[in-house]
């Protein structure tokens, strides 16, 4: 399992040419989703151009619950992960860090190996480190049964009683135990605590109104409701000991939207909502949170395994050639909402796609609500850019 995950939704390139996808088509590539089977999906795109493109639709079932605003609060899952990097790239440029370092200097005995894994491998996912989602030990919160508070410590203790996958530095595979050594890092150096780092160094900076760190179930504003079916309605894809999430019940599925995402830590407990990441990812791309070498260490990447298409992976964010230009993003899945966040490389164009459940995408379910959401995340991408979209997504 993945539950904090980095899919390539957008990754598409071939099929049939259509005109350039106007709000309409993007209206109508939303209804689709949802009649798909997506509870909710918000659709957020900046061509850079005037005003942004914004839809927000729901299931009719849904509404007794919220009314969906493009401007809501949802978990981001592991776009997280870009921050996270961010603020270690801040730590670099002032001299406070190095990518060349072990983690053994910052975080002594707790990561076996820790000699020969430096910072830069943690953030590139090559460290080799065993991933802490997998193992059954967190399935009870994940689940929503078990609002532990788990500390970046705790997390990283996890996934290092596993045996690594492979030695430092020879390969590449995605691994949330990363992130969580490197939320520990952070503290360790910085003597904060990764909610107000996130609030300190990035949020309040750039007016960020709806971006905080989770350290509960808590929100601080008009959210996103999220929704997994229910265990009589969970795919048949989905194993037995995952199929029974905690929350309220209705209209075949579990409202998820109060359990805690503690679990996630450094490397998913973020919020923030569509209109805050876009600003987030002008001022990364645009040099507004980090020094031009340190942009350039964030965007160094390595190739993404089992990707074609120039997939690569740098600090906490990815790039991908599609059919409609290069971009850099990430996305995240943590129960209850998925969502792929893009740019080009200026940071002048965004655009986020989210949909309000997640469980299908971590076990290859519902092959039709997937393909509607390729789709839409392709022409998102294809209007970010102002040019024709794929009718044949992969």
């Amino acid at each position: 399992m993945r539950w904090l995950h980095l899919v390539t939704a957008a990754a598409v390139t071939a099929g049939t040419v259509l005109c350039p996808p106007a709000e309409s088509d993007l209206q109508r590539l939303t209804r689709d989703l949802l009649t798909a089977g997506a509870p909710g999906v918000i659709v957020r795109v900046d061509d850079g151009h005037g005003r942004p493109v914004e839809i927000a639709q729901q299931a009719d079932w849904t509404k007794r619950d919220h009314r969906l605003d493009p401007d809501d609060e949802y978990r981001v899952g592991s776009n997280t992960k870009t921050m996270m990097a961010t603020l270690v790239l801040q730590l670099v440029a002032a001299d406070k860090l190095a990518l060349t370092d072990p983690v053994e200097k910052w975080l002594p005995g707790q990561v076996p190996n820790g000699n020969a894994i430096t910072l830069k491998m943690l953030l590139q996912h090559t460290s080799g480190l065993f991933d802490y989602t997998n193992d059954d030990r967190l399935l009870p919160s994940v689940l929503g049964k078990d609002p532990h508070p788990w500390t970046s410590q705790e997390l990283l203790a996890i996934g290092v009683s596993n045996p690594p996958k492979f030695p430092p530095g020879t390969k590449w595979e995605y691994s949330n135990t990363n992130y969580v050594a490197i939320g520990a890092v952070l503290e360790h150096v910085t003597g904060h605590t990764i909610a107000d780092l996130v609030r300190d160094r990035i949020a309040r900076p750039l007016g960020l109104r709806h971006t905080y760190f989770a350290t509960d179930g808590t929100w601080f504003g008009p959210h996103v409701r999220g929704y997994e079916p229910d265990a009589a309605h969970m795919p048949a894809e989905v194993p037995a000991e995952v199929r029974d999430l905690a929350g309220p019940q209705h209209d075949g599925h579990v409202d998820v939207s109060n359990n805690s995402p503690r679990w996630g830590g450094a490397a998913g407990a973020v919020v923030s909502n569509a209109e805050d990441w876009s600003r987030f990812y002008e001022a990364l791309m645009g040099g507004k949170l980090l020094p031009a070498a340190q942009l350039a260490q964030l965007r160094d990447t390595v190739p993404v395994a089992g990707h074609g298409n120039g997939a690569g992976y740098g600090l906490g964010i990815d790039t991908v050639q599609l059919q409609c230009g290069t971009v850099w993003g990430h996305d995240g899945g943590i129960p209850g909402y998925l969502s792929e966040h893009f740019t080009d490389g200026t940071g002048r164009r965004t655009g986020s796609v989210l949909i309000s459940t997640e469980f299908f995408s971590e076990f290859g379910a519902e092959p039709k609500l997937g393909a509607a959401f390729n789709t839409l995340v392709n022409a998102a991408v294809c209007a970010m850019f102002d040019k024709p979209v794929s009718a044949d997504p992969s």
